[in-house]
C-alpha cells in the first residue's frame, strides 16, 4: 500500500459522477479486468495506491456544485478492501456525500460494506442509495477459488438482506460467467432464487461470459493452470486470442435468467439497472438558496 495526492476525484458527468478511492485490489479475483495493461498501472496491482486527500477534493468538488445527483464509486477498484477497515476513507467520502445531499451508487464484493449501513441508510433516506453485489458462483467452494480474498457468496447475500432490512434498495452484477467453469443453469438459477428472495432492484448480465485483455489474460491462465488442469488449452481451442468469451450455453443461461427476473420484478438488462442507479429523484436534484 502506498499514498498519493490525487489532482482530482470525480469523473463523468451528465447527472451522474464516480470516483475511484483506491487503485489496485487484494481480493485476488482471477479474471479481474482491471488488471489489464490498458489501465496502465505502474505499480503491483495488490500494491494499493491510496488517494489520501480523497475527501478533501471530494468536498471541494461537491461544495461547488448546485445541482445533486449520484456519485458511484467501485467501478475500478473495490471502495471496502482490507485496508478501508484502518484507512475508513470510504466512510469520510459518504459522510461528505450525506452532508451535501447527494446520492451514493456503490459496487463492492464485500461484507464490509455493512459496517457503513448507518451511513447508507441515512443516504438513502436524504436522497438515493444504492448498493451494487457482484455474485459469480453459489458454490462456496468455486468461490474461494474464484475470489479468494473477499466473503463467500452466502456471506454477500446475508449482506444484499440486511441492507433490503433497511430499506437500501440493491443490484446484483452476476459477472462474469466463466465458460466451462461457472456457466450452469444451475448456478443462475441458484443466485437468482436467492435475490428474489433478498428484493433485489435488478440484475446485472454481460451476455453470459467473460472478457480478457492483455495482462488480466495472462493472470486468469496462470489461476487455471493452478486450479483447473487443461482448463486453459481448451480456452486458446475455443476462443484462441479473443477479447470476448461467451460461454456455449449463453443462450440457454441468458432465457433462464430473462425468465426469472421478468417473473418476479427483476430489472435485467444493464441499460435499466444502469438507468434506475444513476436517476436522483427530482426533488432531490434542485439546490436551494439554503444549501449554497
Amino acid at each position: 500500500m502506498h499514498f498519493v495526492d490525487a489532482k482530482g476525484i470525480l469523473t463523468g458527468g451528465k447527472g451522474h459522477y464516480g470516483m475511484n478511492i483506491y487503485r489496485g485490489c487484494t481480493h485476488g479475483c482471477i479474471y479481474c479486468d482491471s488488471r489489464s495493461r490498458c489501465y496502465q498501472f505502474t505499480h503491483a496491482f495488490e500494491d494499493i495506491e491510496v488517494k489520501r486527500n480523497a475527501p478533501e477534493l471530494l468536498e471541494k468538488a461537491l461544495k461547488s456544485k448546485r445541482q445533486r445527483c449520484m456519485i458511484g464509486t467501485g467501478s475500478m477498484s473495490d471502495p471496502y478492501m482490507h485496508c478501508e477497515e484502518d484507512l475508513h476513507l470510504t466512510r469520510s467520502c459518504l459522510e461528505i456525500i450525506l452532508k451535501y445531499g447527494f446520492g451514493a451508487a456503490i459496487h463492492t464484493k464485500s461484507d464490509r460494506v455493512l459496517q457503513d449501513i448507518d451511513l447508507l441508510d441515512a443516504i438513502n433516506r436524504s436522497a438515493k442509495c444504492v448498493v451494487q453485489m457482484t455474485l459469480t458462483t453459489y458454490d462456496d467452494g468455486l468461490c474461494r477459488i474464484l475470489e479468494p480474498n473477499v466473503c463467500n457468496t452466502k456471506r454477500r447475500i446475508e449482506a444484499l438482506e440486511r441492507l433490503q432490512e433497511r430499506g437500501i434498495p440493491t443490484v446484483v452484477w452476476m459477472t462474469p460467467i466463466l465458460p466451462f467453469i461457472n456457466d450452469t443453469r444451475e448456478n443462475i438459477t441458484a443466485i437468482l432464487k436467492e435475490c428474489v428472495r433478498v428484493g433485489v432492484k435488478g440484475v446485472i448480465d454481460f451476455g453470459m461470459g467473460l472478457t480478457l485483455r492483455e495482462g488480466d489474460r495472462e493472470y486468469y491462465y496462470a489461476a487455471l493452470d493452478r486450479h483447473f488442469p487443461g482448463m486453459k488449452a481448451r480456452y486458446v481451442k475455443h476462443y484462441g486470442n479473443a477479447y470476448v468469451l461467451p460461454s456455449p450455453n449463453a443462450a440457454e443461461l441468458s432465457a433462464a435468467f430473462h425468465e426469472i427476473c421478468d417473473a418476479n420484478g427483476i430489472l435485467s438488462t444493464p441499460e435499466a439497472c444502469f438507468a434506475y442507479m444513476n436517476d436522483l429523484p427530482e426533488r432531490h436534484r434542485q439546490m436551494s438558496i439554503f444549501d449554497l
